[in-house]
């Protein structure tokens, strides 16, 4: 263990750390299973010892995502415009894309925000956003906040966790990202019963509209 984390330390404090970083969080955008997030926390827990240094590792993790997330979008934009368009009309697949263009015109920001603390759900966000030519000033706009605010959280999450545990460094790391994966999970669950609240309010709604032939049993 302690051969491995003195590694580690050699690694981070290798002035190649911030393009490490960069690399890893912008392929982590179009391909979740890059430990993007994970390389952000540790980074930021060893630099309680001030070395790197956490602002350069916030700012490279937030411009990585930010590249990452417009490569996606520009992969949607590319092979799923093409692919929506091909869709029959009326079939249940355009409906769908439909309903996705109407929900990301009306709140595509805090679609977009929200989104990125949820590793597949950014990217498949970021992919739809340019599949239904989501307006490319908007996108950057918002996915700029979404990074930065990302990064930030990531970057300070795991400073917190290297003061908290500053004699035992990896239980830090380990601390910031068990508790960015049980943030991540609370807001998947927030999310989840929201939609499954709107599904019954509508389906309640669907049942008091339908028309009835005024007979009587």
């Amino acid at each position: 263990m302690d051969s491995a984390l003195d590694l580690l330390r050699q690694l981070v404090t290798s002035p190649w750390v911030y393009l490490l970083i960069f690399g890893l969080t912008a392929v982590d955008a179009f391909f979740p299973a890059v430990p993007g997030e994970a390389a952000v926390i540790t980074a930021a827990v060893l630099s309680t010892s001030g070395n790197p240094n956490l602002a350069p590792v916030i700012v490279a993790a937030a411009v990585g995502a930010c590249v990452g997330d417009h490569v996606s979008y520009a992969i949607g934009r590319g092979g799923g415009a093409n692919r929506l368009a091909g869709f029959p009309d009326g079939s249940r697949r355009q409906a769908s894309s439909e309903w996705a263009r109407r929900a990301l015109n009306r709140r595509g920001g805090l679609i977009l925000t929200t989104s990125r603390y949820l590793p597949g759900g950014r990217t498949a966000v970021t992919l739809t956003m340019g599949a239904v030519r989501y307006p490319r000033r908007s996108f950057l706009l918002y996915d700029a906040i979404a990074t930065v605010t990302w990064a930030l959280y990531c970057g300070l999450l795991g400073y917190f966790g290297g003061l908290a545990f500053e004699r035992h460094p990896v239980k830090g790391v380990l601390a910031g990202i068990g508790l960015s994966v049980i943030i991540t999970l609370g807001i998947e669950g927030v999310r989840w019963l929201r939609h499954r609240a709107h599904r019954r309010a509508a389906a309640r709604l669907e049942f008091r509209q339908r028309p009835t032939d005024g007979r009587r049993r």
